[in-house]
């Protein structure tokens, strides 16, 4: 008798590792549990337990009350891409040392300077916290762009799962600040009602229980423009934008939806849906992962250069 099972959509690497994460992360609902696998690298897809390259200087500031850490990889030029970055842990947990590791990669392969904002964390912070200390923390580093080495007219916002939204909203607010935006699988949608929720509910780490308690922990109006993205009236007239998705997500569809609307509003918008991988890749030992931190950094690289950003895997 045949065997009439689907094929699992995950590489077998990237089923072996989704298996080992959700055997050792917890389920929703319990926010010191939840810190605590983050802070450990036990499941969070962070990246908290991989050492990132050596960079010319690590300094921790304060930026108008918002704690960063800023990574210089190489001081001298002075024009090189500023980049806000804004982490990911469903806005409850996480912070600069789980995604230390990023940041050095994404300084070192860009040639930026990156400033990791350690923003207000939900339940004890809810909406607008997050967002709000967001654009705090473009405005302190924009202000600082020629002291940093960096050229002002290339701040780049970027953020991987929930720093994606608070990447995308300050993009919504500041839009003339930004000369770029890189959104690693966003959620951008409260309402969650794409097919994709069904599809990846549960068995791809990141579950639909998981996403709809961050989402009802973080707060705000479902509809606000600045809590859903994709809820906006209007895209016209944002920054470019690289819009990094895994296939095997839940939140894939709100990614696609939102790279069709900025499309549709004129935004020059690069597009990149990694098969066979699940939420989280970028900080996790698959191939996808380390070329998807190439392209972003190339993109970056090429923000504020003569044309459009580019980016090769």
């Amino acid at each position: 008798m045949s065997d009439l099972r689907a094929p699992d959509p995950l590489s077998p690497q990237a089923r072996r590792l989704c298996d080992a994460m959700t055997a050792g992360f917890p389920g929703p609902g319990d926010v010191d549990a939840l810190r605590a696998a983050a802070a450990s690298g036990s499941g969070s897809g962070s990246g908290s337990g991989r050492e990132g390259p050596a960079v010319a200087s690590v300094s921790d500031a304060v930026a108008g009350g918002v704690p960063v850490r800023v990574y210089d990889p190489a001081p001298g030029r002075s024009d090189r891409p500023l980049v806000v970055f804004l982490h990911g842990g469903g806005w409850v947990m996480c912070g600069p040392d789980t995604h230390d590791g990023t940041c050095r990669s994404l300084a070192v392969a860009a040639g930026a300077v990156v400033v990791s904002a350690d923003y207000r964390l939900a339940p004890e912070h809810p909406w607008p916290a997050a967002p709000d200390d967001a654009l705090t923390v473009l405005l302190w580093a924009r202000e600082r762009a020629r002291a940093l080495g960096c050229d002002p007219g290339r701040v780049v916002l970027a953020g991987d799962s929930s720093g994606g939204n608070l990447a995308a909203v300050t993009a919504l607010r500041a839009p003339e600040l930004v000369a770029g935006q890189v959104l690693f699988y966003p959620p951008l949608d409260a309402r969650m009602d794409s097919a994709s929720v069904e599809r990846y509910a549960e068995g791809y780490f990141h579950t639909a229980a998981h996403m709809a308690w961050y989402w009802d922990s973080y707060g705000g109006d479902p509809e606000h423009p600045h809590v859903s993205p994709l809820r906006a009236p209007d895209l016209s007239g944002l920054p470019p934008a690289l819009i990094v998705l895994a296939d095997c997500d839940v939140l894939r569809d709100e990614g696609l939806a939102y790279a069709r609307r900025l499309a549709a509003a004129g935004v020059d918008c690069t597009l990149q849906l990694h098969p066979g991988v699940f939420h989280g890749f970028l900080g996790l030992p698959l191939a996808a992962g380390a070329a998807a931190l190439r392209a972003a950094a190339a993109w970056v690289a090429g923000v504020g250069r003569a044309g459009p950003p580019t980016s090769r895997a």
